[in-house]
């Protein structure tokens, strides 16, 4: 088991019980890509969450969309396992444990889905996987299949690195977040090999992806799509 794999299923218990004091602005940024379904008039029937941890994005996305096919990918089973009573209510629920860094634990996804979402979990990859990964996401889509990551991304130059950083610390602080989910969470954070913006949203359209927007951005938090041509 990975480092990676064994911090994230250590703190499986509090990861999405201090999620929304550790995203300062955490109701824009959940609830956003299914917006942008909506937006953009994707029905996703068929779905494909990568690096899903508990499903928490699935499971807001799945308010106001029908989806009947839902696959939860990630390294964690544990985390997985948290989610997934509550998501296999009225749709056929698959979990799939796999890093998404390596196109081996990928090459049994069926593809064809309508659309693949994630959340916080693109950004532990670095800028080769990234792009590796863009590409075998185009691939897994059906023509006219749409990408939405919310994410984290590195500042275009380490002043505004250090501002992104410490803006974090001063909200988070203020929410009240006890020192010691702090220290977890900065725990976490070491695994982070994040990308600017627009390094991510060119590496989308290297793959294929047209268009590759981005629709919300708070500091390091954004929401991106990338729809592939139909």
């Amino acid at each position: 088991m990975s480092l990676a794999r064994d911090v994230f299923t250590a703190h499986a218990d509090i990861y999405d019980r201090t999620r929304r004091a550790l995203i300062p602005c955490f109701e824009r940024f959940y609830d956003t890509p299914g917006q942008v379904l909506t937006d953009l008039g994707i029905a996703p029937r068929r779905a494909l969450d990568l690096g899903a941890g508990t499903g928490l994005l699935s499971a807001m996305i799945a308010r106001d969309h029908a989806v009947e096919e839902l696959t939860l990918f990630d390294r964690s089973g544990a985390m997985m396992a948290q989610g997934a009573g509550a998501l296999a209510q009225g749709r056929r629920l698959e979990t799939v444990e796999g890093d998404m860094g390596r196109a081996e634990d990928m090459a049994d996804l069926q593809g064809g889905y309508d659309a693949i979402w994630s959340a916080l979990a693109i950004h532990h990859l670095d800028a080769a996987g990234k792009q590796a990964l863009f590409a075998r996401i185009f691939a897994l889509l059906r023509p006219g299949g749409v990408f939405v990551n919310a994410d984290q991304a590195l500042g275009d130059t380490p002043a505004q690195e250090a501002i992104y950083r410490a803006d974090w610390l001063r909200r988070v602080r203020a929410a009240g977040v006890p020192e010691a989910d702090l220290t977890k969470a900065l725990e976490r954070m070491k695994e982070d090999r994040m990308a600017p913006l627009a390094d991510q949203l060119a590496w989308l359209r290297e793959a294929g992806f047209d268009p590759a927007t981005c629709w919300f951005q708070d500091y390091s938090f954004n929401v991106i799509s990338a729809v592939r041509p139909g």
